[in-house]
């Protein structure tokens, strides 16, 4: 029995949702040959033993956890799929197909891994789901909060898939079935908003918590505003939503108890995922890593490894020598003109907006010692994504691979823009509310003190669509390699019109033959793209998925 569960164990690890059920189901049968030979394990406890106390049920949430820092989401693979959209491109000449630079396929190896990775979190949640009540002994109140977690974080999962694929098998608890045909993205929807509400009122305010790695009142309330964001987009385009949107991040910027307000120091945000420091004020939610794997802590992502500013130090006698003050880093990562383009002063080396230099390395790194580098002008398309920057990390000696560094899931900026959207749409243009929202944000991004006004910096007197024309463009310079700019630019209805615009901004760059990437990553651009395709593996075993348009 011991090598059986082992067995499954790895494989949920490994494989996908269907595959998981088929191999359950065959080895259902191998344990029924070891009740007949009366074998038990004195050193494994099966599921019907575990969930029997405190520290049990917190495992196997903290199981849940980690598919959010996995490899094949928020862990590397995510930086790697176009989902900054038309804000950045992917970085690495030699990439000649692939989600990277919209190149798709459905065998596309990143694509299955995703959906893999998300059904595996949908499980282990399932798991505990079905039996976080098994035992009295634990008290309600524990029991309710660790429900109200996998709750949560079993509907972000689905929320991932169904934003990114459409309808996709939705199942709540596990199953031998192997062939689930997909639920309409409408009632995926309105499941993970019934779920999400109910999770809100089990956990705990993320006072009482005290760090952003785990799920909040705050946090849940934030992501269920750009739930009904999303739902009040295309495809679903349920307008009724954006009232409900408004509601639920306006109960975030109005609680009194977790005081949320805006770090003054837009950089400092980002210093202190590097540097593991927790400023719940700010950010609300985040997937925790840790560790440089030179130790015995192997929790560490690839965050500003993969997408940070480019260094890799220097070969002398055939070995990689880097300067110990910088991390290693690929740069894969990159702005775009287009984005460059929405911060004030774009013919400028200096812009008042200081989000833009931060955002946008304005430097090369190289040699050893490194050497800071200014960019110029004409390398707008050169400057690697700067937000992730590993000289902040304190745990020494850095890994060339693994990094520390966590990543933000929702920040306080991002409900105020959220609520900025929502109020603008229900009441028919903006209101002082609107604007009060949008220009926190502004001001701080200008270095500004959030509470007076800023003439010059503030926005006024626009109407509904000239006001959500500015809120779109500060979604960007605000929320720029967050993983949030393609999922905005489908539910707004303009995600191929404005990958059309930045591939007409980089053919009129003059960019340089080194930088011709740049270019196929927007023309290999085609509407069908707003959606992924149902990966072909899944189709091959689950014969009731039908594909997206296009593919």
């Amino acid at each position: 029995m011991y090598l059986v569960l082992k067995l499954i164990y790895n494989l949920m690890k490994k494989i996908s949702l269907q595959i998981i059920i088929i191999v359950t189901f065959g080895l259902s049968l191998f344990s029924s040959c070891n009740k007949f030979l009366d074998i038990k394990s004195e050193d494994f406890l099966t599921s019907e033993e575990y969930y029997e106390n405190d520290r049990q049920l917190h495992a196997a949430l903290n199981a849940v956890y980690s598919v959010l820092g996995d490899y094949r989401l928020y862990g590397r693979d995510m930086l790697r799929m176009g989902l900054d959209a038309d804000d950045g491109f992917y970085n690495v000449v030699n990439t000649l197909s692939g989600v990277e630079i919209y190149d798709v396929a459905a065998a596309d190896t990143k694509i299955g891994n995703f959906w893999t990775a998300c059904y595996l979190g949908i499980d282990r949640a399932n798991s505990l789901l079905a039996n976080v009540d098994r035992s009295d002994a634990i008290s309600v109140g524990v029991r309710d909060q660790i429900k109200g977690e996998a709750l949560f974080l079993r509907s972000y999962f689905y929320f991932l898939l169904v934003s990114n694929f459409g309808g996709v098998p939705y199942v709540t608890q596990n199953t031998q079935v192997v062939h689930i045909p997909r639920t309409a993205p409408e009632l995926i929807y309105a499941n993970i908003v019934s779920d999400m509400e109910l999770a809100e009122s089990l956990v705990l305010p993320i006072k009482e918590i005290g760090y952003g790695g785990r799920v909040s009142k705050s946090a849940v309330r934030g992501i269920l505003a750009r739930v009904n964001l999303f739902i009040a987009g295309q495809p679903v385009n349920d307008q009724s939503r954006y009232a409900e949107a408004r509601k639920w991040a306006k109960m975030v910027i109005d609680d009194a108890e977790a005081a949320h307000e805006l770090n003054p120091d837009f950089s400092q945000v980002f210093i202190n995922y590097a540097a593991d420091k927790y400023d719940i004020k700010e950010s609300i939610w985040e997937v925790e890593f840790y560790g440089n794997h030179q130790d015995v802590y192997r929790e560490g992502g690839q965050i500003g490894a993969y997408n940070g500013i480019r260094y890799i130090g220097m070969t002398v006698n055939g070995e990689r020598v880097m300067d110990p003050n910088y991390g290693y880093s690929l740069g894969m990562v990159n702005a775009s003109g287009t984005l460059w383009d929405k911060y004030e002063d774009p013919g400028s080396l200096v812009s008042p907006d200081l989000r833009r230099d931060w955002a946008i390395a304005p430097f090369s790194v190289s040699g050893v010692p490194a050497v800071e580098k200014p960019r110029t002008i004409e390398q707008i398309y050169e400057r690697n994504c700067g937000k992730y920057r590993r000289e902040y990390e304190v745990l020494l000696p850095r890994d060339h691979q693994y990094t520390p560094i966590n990543f933000p899931l929702l920040r306080y900026a991002d409900v105020l823009l959220m609520f900025a959207e929502a109020d603008n749409h229900v009441n028919g243009g903006p209101t002082q509310d609107s604007y009060q929202a949008i220009n926190s944000v502004r001001r701080r991004g200008y270095g500004l003190p959030m509470g007076q006004t800023a003439p010059g910096v503030d926005l006024q007197g626009l109407d509904q669509e000239k006001f959500l024309k500015e809120l779109q463009n500060e979604r960007s310079r605000e929320l720029s390699f967050e993983y949030l700019r393609k999922g905005d630019l489908v539910r707004w209805g303009i995600f191929w019109d404005k990958m059309e615009d930045a591939l007409d901004r980089a053919e009129q760059s003059g960019l340089q033959s080194s930088m011709s990437h740049a270019l196929t990553y927007f023309k290999n651009v085609s509407k069908r793209d707003a959606l992924w395709p149902i990966p072909s593996y899944e189709r091959g075993v689950n014969l009731k998925l039908d594909q997206n348009p296009g593919w």
